[in-house]
């Protein structure tokens, strides 16, 4: 932080240059990163849950759902990873309410840094958290049987598009943390439209199941094309069109949350 108190370089219409901008939002994705050296109980957020996700639903449902877990595992852990990737998102939201109640934009404002530096920095420190949990479950999913029959390049692809999916989705969360009154409006605002979302998807069930009104609903869920495309990348399968259609839902989301995002964090910001 001690480092960006010298002027930063600027355009001649006064704003910072692209490196400059660039090298200022490592900076702070950098800050946001070696906070869990600080705080270790965040890392716990990070591991542990995804851990209690894959355990709870593959051991728990998994007889009731598949007849065998090894079954469920191979259809679910895939849409698993999906929903811990949403839930995750929440905490870029709680954190950036965090820094805005207790006055820590402030203090970045004073810096001569790009004012969007502090908010791009959480959003990449937080999708490298997400890589981190994308890998611990399919590290956990591994030891407990489930196999990969995709191949490296399914699963290469795979990251990234949950990856660009779950950066779409940040800017979501990032309007929702500018506009609640707190960290617990946060919460429980966001969980409220995840759950319902994720569990109306074929994240965790084949939606030839659902009642004939849900599968209408589930056929156009944005969790149902992103569950479909990662699934199918690493244990095969038709992956054209659910990819195609997660790309489209993930610039749709970006187009409509970014630009309000983007006003509601230099309103307060």
């Amino acid at each position: 932080m001690t480092g960006m108190t010298a002027t930063a370089p600027l355009t001649a219409s006064g704003r910072v240059r692209p490196l400059a901008w660039a090298g200022q939002t490592l900076t702070m994705a950098w800050r946001s990163l070696v906070a869990v050296k600080h705080n270790p109980l965040e890392l716990v957020d990070y591991s542990v849950t995804p851990i209690m996700f894959v355990f709870l639903f593959t051991y728990v449902l998994g007889g009731q759902m598949a007849g065998s877990t090894d079954a469920y595992l191979e259809y679910a852990l895939p849409g698993i990873i999906v929903q811990n990737t949403l839930f995750m998102t929440v905490y870029t939201a709680m954190a950036l309410n965090t820094d805005l109640t207790k006055g820590v934009f402030d203090r970045l404002r004073s810096l001569p840094i790009a004012r969007s530096a502090p908010l791009i920095g959480r959003i990449t420190a937080d999708l490298a958290k997400h890589v981190w949990a994308m890998l611990l479950m399919i590290g956990i999913g591994v030891l407990m049987g489930f196999r990969i029959t995709g191949g490296a390049g399914g699963f290469l692809l795979g990251a990234v598009l949950l990856i660009v999916f779950a950066a779409a989705v940040s800017w979501s969360a990032v309007l929702i943390g500018m506009l609640a009154g707190d960290a617990e409006k946060v919460q429980a605002f966001a969980f409220t439209l995840i759950f319902p979302i994720t569990f109306t998807s074929s994240a965790f069930v084949i939606v030839d199941t659902m009642p004939g009104w849900l599968q209408a609903w589930s056929d156009v869920n944005p969790v149902t094309h992103l569950s479909d495309a990662y699934r199918g990348l690493l244990v095969g399968g038709p992956v054209a069109e659910p990819v195609l259609w997660s790309l489209v839902w993930a610039v749709g989301i970006a187009a409509v949350f970014c630009p309000l995002a983007m006003r509601a964090y230099r309103a307060k910001a």
